[in-house]
């Protein structure tokens, strides 16, 4: 690993081996152990501090200009797949911010990355001020990302999946100059910064904003239609690239959709479209800011077999830290990609803690623990689907994304849901419209069957009290 020839003398391994670091550590996490054996289960908020914690919210809302999705506050303590909020409930986060608590909350591994990371002299890592613990990682990802067939050798860091984004583009628009239009997957989700939300097929998100970047849109593939969906999105690609020749620096593609829908894409569908775009030379970025580390393997791409075919690839959230994977051939110029900030010290350490414990502990592959999880999830899933008609259809996604359709499907229905299941004890997010969905990004370093199985009878129990109200015809 990058950096270990290097240790031997260095004042920061002698601190780092310090019998009073190691007993701080090991009483630091003795202490949190101790007091996540209180945290077994939902439980209410305290009556006690009901009031100041609506107040607490409210004023959160007026200071940040706008309300918040959930009334939300964390104390800042957890265990697993469980997280205490400030009034004192304590709810099952099947949604992990979005995917980032991967490792679930308070796991001691995170913990004492966390305090290694404090005792560094180097805070924020960025441009001039990179430590061991960049370059152990992004080797790390790079040797990862060539497993399958990839000719991706170069990886950036940055602070978000957005930044990564961006960096892609930029990367991409520098190197196919003066191309500058890009394509994209109908209903896709790129970000939202001034280019990416030209990108994401939400209009709005655009209202008020300049057009910055010309998208042309490809039907996405469609599971029920697999055949003639692809036929579709061809035949849409290659309008675009004759309408526009040599116009195009990119495709981005989504393999699952998340913000979509978690809709699930096919190898042979993207290999048709990659072809094309190879032939019309046109790169392939890939982005995985979502489904990195959550299929049967690391990458997204290396679950459908796409290696070969990869130019610029990009990862966040379950990594903490961002980065944008390139080939050689797209090696931006100098001062393109250069950030004051590549990320925390403290989340760098964690991205190492994280990735390499996925690679090493079984979580991939056909039987992995990835695809265990999600069988046994989908499975309940569709046991209630089955005990209660119409409540819900699905499930939907793939490995640690899963979704279901509530009801009839309609964006009002999918947020009450998500909204009831967030006071009965269990936090989701929506996504998709037509149909909208529930979905799930579950903490696959700290969930136990026993916690999906916890987490499924809330939803069952949700559904068929809210179905008993009438439905979506009785809310209204």
């Amino acid at each position: 690993m990058i950096g270990m020839g290097l240790k031997d003398g260095l004042l920061s391994e002698s601190l780092a081996h310090d019998r009073r670091v190691a007993e701080a550590k090991r009483l630091v996490l003795e202490a949190m152990a101790e007091h996540q054996s209180r945290l077994v289960g939902v439980k209410p908020a305290d009556e006690r501090l009901k009031a100041s914690y609506e107040q607490a919210i409210q004023k959160f809302n007026r200071l940040r200009g706008g309300a918040l999705y959930y009334p939300y506050l964390g104390s800042g303590f957890g265990k697993g797949a469980l997280v205490e909020l400030a009034d004192g409930s304590v709810k099952y986060d099947f949604i992990t911010g979005i995917g980032v608590h991967c490792w679930g909350h308070g796991h001691p591994e995170m913990v004492a990355a966390a305090l290694e990371a404090a005792l560094s002299g180097t805070i924020m890592q960025g441009n001039l001020q990179q430590d061991v613990r960049s370059a152990a990682l992004v080797q790390t990802l790079v040797e990862a990302a060539q497993e399958g067939g990839s000719r991706l050798e170069h990886c950036v860091l940055t602070t978000s999946g957005a930044m990564a984004n961006e960096n892609a583009l930029k990367i991409l628009m520098q190197k196919r100059w003066p191309a500058s239009r890009v394509l994209a997957f109908e209903g896709c989700f790129a970000g939202r910064t001034l280019a990416l939300s030209q990108i994401t097929d939400k209009p709005g998100y655009r209202v008020g904003l300049p057009t910055t970047v010309a998208v042309d849109y490809v039907p996405f593939f469609d599971a029920q239609r697999p055949g003639e969906s692809t036929q579709r999105a061809l035949a849409a690609l290659r309008r675009h690239v004759e309408r526009y020749p040599g116009a195009h620096a990119a495709m981005c593609f989504e393999l699952v959709q998340g913000e979509g829908g978690y809709h699930v894409g096919d190898r042979a569908f993207f290999v048709a479209l990659m072809e094309e775009l190879r032939t019309r030379r046109v790169p392939i970025m890939i982005d995985e800011v979502q489904t990195f580390g959550r299929t049967t393997r690391l990458f997204a791409f290396q679950h459908f077999g796409l290696g070969p075919y990869v130019d610029v690839v990009t990862i966040g959230k379950l990594s903490q830290v961002c980065a944008t994977l390139f080939t050689d051939e797209m090696t931006p110029q100098p001062g393109l990609i250069s950030q004051t900030f590549t990320g925390g010290t403290a989340g760098i350490q964690a991205a190492r803690v994280i990735v390499e414990g996925l690679l090493r502990r079984g979580y991939f592959g056909p039987q992995g623990k990835i695809a265990q999880l999600h069988g046994h999830f989908a499975g309940r899933l569709q046991a209630i689907g089955e005990r209660h008609p119409g409540v819900l259809s699905g499930p939907f996604g793939l490995g640690a994304m899963v979704a279901f359709t509530p009801f009839d499907g309609t964006p009002e229905t999918a947020k009450r849901v998500a909204q009831a299941l967030f006071e009965a004890g269990v936090i989701g997010f929506t996504a998709g419209a037509h149909p909208a969905r529930v979905r799930f990004l579950i903490p696959v370093g700290a969930v136990t069957t026993e916690d999906i199985d916890a987490v499924c009878a809330i939803v069952e129990k949700t559904l068929v009290e809210m179905k008993g109200q009438g439905g979506p015809s009785g809310w209204c």
